[in-house]
Order: structure tokens, then C-alpha cells, then sequence
């Protein structure tokens, strides 16, 4: 559905993602979720944990950022337990 979208409405220069389970997302170019990033410049570290990291998920392109460490993630679960791993793992 989200490919027919993309097609459809080409000329408005929005883009479509793939959301949850039942969701797609819509926005203008350019205000995907790494829009965010122009509000955090005084941080050299962001991690994002996001399990629609894939191309043409809606958490791919700030997953793909160069501001940003990615991860995959399948559920809140598996968020924690990154976490733990990653910012416990010195304690």
C-alpha cells in the first residue's frame, strides 16, 4: 500500500514509511524522525532504538543517521535489555 502511495502522490513531495504493525506514516521530505537532531547539537553521543530501522521503516533514517548509533530492536524488552548491555556494561 505504502509503494501505491508513494506513486500516487509523488508530485506533493511527502514521504511515505512503513509505522507499526497497521500504520504508515505521511509527512513533508525532510521532517522525518531525524528532524529532532537540529534541537540536540550539543550532544556527540545519541543512540535510537527503534525496530522499523529497514528501508522504508519509519525509524530508518535517523537509524542510518551520522549523528546517531542504531539499533534494532524487536520490543520493549529487548530495548532494556540493550540498554543494560550497553550503559551498564562499565558498572
Amino acid at each position: 500500500m505504502v509503494s501505491v502511495l508513494r506513486e500516487k502522490f509523488a508530485h506533493f513531495n511527502l514521504t511515505f514509511s512503513i509505522g507499526g504493525q497497521i500504520s504508515f506514516d505521511v509527512f513533508p521530505q525532510g521532517w522525518d524522525k531525524t528532524y529532532c537532531l537540529r534541537y540536540l547539537d550539543e550532544f556527540t553521543e545519541i543512540h535510537f532504538f527503534g525496530d522499523k530501522t529497514h528501508k522504508g521503516g519509519n525509524d530508518h533514517e535517523i537509524y542510518e543517521s551520522e549523528r546517531t548509533m542504531g539499533h534494532t530492536v524487536t520490543s520493549p524488552d529487548d530495548t532494556v535489555e540493550q540498554c543494560k548491555a550497553l550503559f551498564l556494561a562499565d558498572q
